[in-house]
Formats: structure tokens, sequence, C-alpha cells
């Protein structure tokens, strides 16, 4: 069996989309306190969201440790600094405030383990580059931006409304959905896990 160790609609969606059988058991980690402790350790972006989807993968792997467990997690960057997810509708109009104009960096890791055991794992960054908005611009779209305001770490989904905010995107489309797909998609039909 395939498990994803994720509560993301974004991540499940994907691998639905790609005809994945798979089931979600979410892991229950303080997300938080890693990263905050890994950007005590100096880490990169690409190791802080590596570090968090290994720990989602090995939780879910003690409980079944015959299955294949996909972990995965983004981490969202800019001058240096890591973003969390928007507490609220106001923090996520200041946040986005902050983009404006500017280019922000989306790392995303997925690595799958099985038996306790990480086999194997890959990481992608993507760069986005927000048009220059005004406060405005900014509060019309936390009208009609819903559900993505505090559930996606940007305050944007780009397969939404929010792809209007961008004057430039360089990466894959599914990293920046908060996975790299393709990647897997392949190391699990190598191993003989998909069709």
């Amino acid at each position: 069996m395939l498990i994803l160790a994720s509560k993301s609609k974004a991540r499940q969606d994907m691998l639905r989309n790609a005809g994945v059988n798979f089931k979600s058991l979410p892991a229950d980690l303080n997300e938080e306190a890693t990263i905050q402790e890994l950007e005590k350790e100096g880490a990169s972006s690409g190791n802080i969201a590596l570090c968090l989807a290994k720990e989602k993968a090995l939780n879910i792997s003690k409980q079944n440790p015959q299955d294949y467990i996909i972990g995965s997690d983004q981490v969202l960057s800019m001058n240096d600094k890591i973003y969390s997810k928007a507490r609220n509708k106001q923090e996520a109009i200041e946040r986005l405030m902050d983009f404006q104009g500017n280019t922000h960096f989306l790392t995303s890791a997925v690595c799958v383990a099985k038996g306790g055991d990480i086999l194997w794992n890959k990481t992608d960054a993507v760069s986005l580059k927000m048009k220059p908005l005004n406060r405005q611009d900014i509060e019309k779209y936390s009208e009609i931006a819903g559900d993505a305001l505090t559930s996606c770490v940007g305050c944007y989904a780009i397969e939404g409304v929010g792809i209007q905010l961008f004057s430039e995107i360089r990466g894959d489309y599914f990293t920046i959905l908060g996975m790299p797909l393709l990647p897997l998609l392949n190391y699990l039909g190598d191993e003989g896990v998909l069709l």
C-alpha cells in the first residue's frame, strides 16, 4: 500500500489526478518547532523542507512498516527569512504587501520511506516574482482568495485566482503546488508501486 503522510489537499489532488492509488494519514508533528530549531542551526530552505518531509514519512512508517510512505513539505523564503502560513486574513494581507514587487522562493521536498528507512528523496525550488501591487489591489484579492489566504504558505493558490498576482514564475508547476511530482512518480514506477 502507498500512504501519503499529509493532509494537504493540493498533494492529495496531485496524486489522485495522476491516477495513484493511496490513502492519506497525516503525520502529527510540531512543524514550527522543527523549523525554528533548523533555522538556529543555519539550515537552508532545502534542508528544512527535506527534514520536514523525512520526519513526516518516518512518523507514519513506524506505524505502517510494510507500506511505502510519501512524506512531503514546502518552505517559502524571501531575503533569508522563512515564512509560515498566515494565521489570519490581516496577517496574509501584510505578507502579500511584503511580497509585492519582490521575488520569493518555494522549496518543495518529497521522500519515500519503508520499514522506518528513507529510501529516496528529491528537493526542488522555484522562484516567483509578484507584480507591484498596492494595498487596494491586495485587499481586493483577499476578498476573492478564500481559504488560500491561510491554507497556503504564500497566501495564494496559483491554480486559482492567485496566478494573477505574478509577473514571472521560474520552475516546475508541481513544485509550486507543494511536491516534486514527476521525480516521485518515476521513482514509484521504477519500484513497481504504480500501474
